[in-house]
């Protein structure tokens, strides 16, 4: 005879929570995860489906609750799914309806070894056939009791030329590129970065962007020196050895006197600079256009229009600087305006749409940044009139770069409500790590510090791939994997996509990239790579791994792993190779 699952009575439950609200309080609010579960593949062939998770500790009881016709009213309800099966260590149970009732259908292949359940199933056994194609599954252990989120597999057909992954997400703030919180260390012009400071950024923060504001103060009158661009070299030789990429503005002063050059002088200076930003643009992710007034901060200046009062020309003017920086810039980078008054203004009032974004024109290479976050109603002048140019700046930052920094204390608007609103909102991909302090140390004590570490910019996690088992030298390989971006942005330059082919034997690579554009994954949506890899007939026969890489297209950084980015997902980043895991491998013939 055979048992009925077990089940932990509901007064035991109702314990086990009282420890866990127990144990939170003792710990600063997060549960002990025990036995957590992670790695998470669901797939199939013709005739079985294989599912199998990794944990931790020594459970006593694996499960895995199928929803074999994805309706949650029907069948045992478990985290949002109503499960038609159950299977508990070896054996498979079908629900009978109402409650905690199952019925014993068979005796199923599992192994639990290593921290690794699997489990292989007849499709017959669980009535799954074309319709519906897919299933939802929950994973759980005891004990302790731990339980996955909601799982979907879509099946591969009846062809069993292709099986699906399921992936687990994670939760760790990554130190991903251009994107997150950077650190502004001293004047560009005059403190030298030191590679092993901007190398702890990284490894002990996360933190992969350096600002470089480099005045040219002593040079209103007279070229650049060779020195000082000696010294811009320098400082862009220090961050690429560090692994890092840095925010770049020029500007003339920091009095509120103005006392910035003229027109012909910042052109004949942005000249002298065109080949270093040409060089060094692989270690740059933008430059905010500054050059004007104090800081570059285009308000307080003798030469374009004082204090917000400006003529035509004083307009003109401004506009032939952000068009002489675009022009010395590779068109692989974008420059960013101190407030939406200043684009609207200069290049037409209508928000950038899909379908210009990224085409090199100056509309889609100008994005925006904000000195002063939250620090009054207004954000102290950058906005001039919100109900328009909230709007219009919500739309633009969607397919352009948003940054900046607080200024001022101001809540309750520059408190974690509001923060997390509007950073969500206007697209924010960075945010200056040092200033203002009162605020920043606002969102630490107030506990949202670190879903912005985490979701500044972009966050992709992979939710599942579907790979053949075998694939032919000479033939295409289909391929399908789906992903989301948790992040508040997409990233702004642009970004290759390969698909890693690692021979299991020899460690031999071969890269084959895929005709995507992360710069398209939005945030908030799910994408789904759908191609085919054509294999080269002179591909070595023999088992490779499957992985997914997300390099930076620029040659000098393209095999450096920190600048490729790492997916928010489980036990799938190789900090070695900056690849991520599929945990898949194909036969190849």
């Amino acid at each position: 005879m055979h048992r009925v699952p077990r089940r932990i009575p509901f007064p035991i439950f109702s314990k086990i929570a009282s420890l866990g609200l127990l144990l939170s309080s003792l710990t600063g609010g997060s549960q002990p995860a025990y036995a957590a579960i992670a790695s998470v593949v669901v797939s199939n062939d013709a005739t079985s489906v294989s599912y199998q998770f990794q944990y931790s500790g020594t459970p006593a009881f694996r499960r895995a609750y199928i929803d074999v016709d994805r309706n949650p009213s029907t069948g045992f309800a478990q985290q949002g799914i109503g499960a038609d099966y159950l299977l508990e260590n070896g054996s498979l149970y079908k629900h009978l309806g109402g409650g905690w009732s199952w019925q014993f259908i068979e005796a199923v292949t599992h192994s639990a070894t290593a921290g690794l359940a699997q489990w292989s199933v007849a499709r017959a056994s669980i009535g799954e056939t074309a319709t519906p194609n897919d299933a939802d599954i929950v994973f759980q252990i005891e004990t302790p009791l731990e339980t996955s989120p909601k799982y979907t597999h879509v099946y591969s057909g009846s062809s069993g030329t292709g099986t699906t992954t399921q992936y687990t997400a994670s939760s760790a703030t990554l130190a991903n590129p251009e994107r997150g919180f950077y650190h502004y260390t001293g004047d560009c012009n005059q403190s030298d970065f030191v590679e092993a400071t901007l190398r702890g950024y990284r490894t002990n923060e996360n933190i992969t962007q350096i600002f470089c504001i480099f005045y040219l103060s002593e040079f209103k009158n007279s070229p650049i020196s060779q020195a000082q661009l000696d010294r811009f070299q320098r400082q862009a030789n220090t961050v690429r050895a560090a692994g890092l990429k840095m925010i770049v503005r020029f500007a003339y002063t920091t009095s509120t006197a103005g006392d910035d050059a003229p027109l012909s002088r910042v052109t004949a200076h942005l000249d002298q600079l065109a080949p270093y930003l040409s060089a060094n643009s692989d270690v740059i992710s933008v430059v905010q256009t500054g050059l004007i007034g104090a800081w570059g901060e285009w308000y307080y200046t003798q030469n374009f229009g004082n204090a917000g009062s400006l003529s035509q020309a004083d307009w003109n003017n401004r506009k032939a600087v952000v068009d002489k920086l675009l022009a010395v810039l590779p068109t692989t980078r974008m420059v960013q305006l101190r407030t939406p008054k200043f684009k609207r203004t200069l290049y037409g009032s209508s928000a950038l749409t899909a379908s210009q974004a990224y085409n090199g024109t100056a509309l889609a290479r100008i994005g925006h940044h904000n000195d002063c976050f939250l620090a009054s109603p207004d954000d102290w002048g950058t906005f001039e009139n919100t109900t328009v140019e909230y709007p219009y700046l919500a739309a633009e930052t969607t397919y352009l770069p948003m940054g900046g920094e607080t200024c001022n204390l101001n809540p309750p608007r520059s408190a974690c409500a509001t923060a997390l609103s509007e950073m969500a909102l206007f697209h924010y991909s960075y945010l200056n790590a040092d200033y203002e302090p009162s605020v920043i140390n606002s969102w630490n004590t107030g506990g949202c510090r670190p879903e912005m570490d985490r979701r500044l910019g972009y966050r992709f996690t992979l939710v599942s791939g579907t790979f053949p088992t075998t694939a032919t030298r000479g033939a295409a390989m289909p391929i399908s994997i789906t992903l989301k971006n948790e992040g508040w942005a997409a990233p702004f330059n642009p970004r290759s996509v390969q698909l890693i082919l690692r021979n299991t034997s020899s460690g031999a690579t071969y890269r084959f990239p895929l005709s995507e554009d992360p710069r398209r994954w939005l945030p908030g949506t799910s994408v789904t790579i759908n191609q085919s890899v054509t294999l080269p007939s002179t591909l070595p026969a023999g088992s490779y791994a499957l992985l997914l890489n997300l390099p930076d297209p620029a040659p000098s950084l393209s095999t450096r792993p920190e600048y490729a980015i790492q997916l928010a997902n489980e036990n799938v980043w190789e900090a070695s190779t900056g690849f991520n895991a599929l945990h898949r491998t194909v036969t190849v013939n």
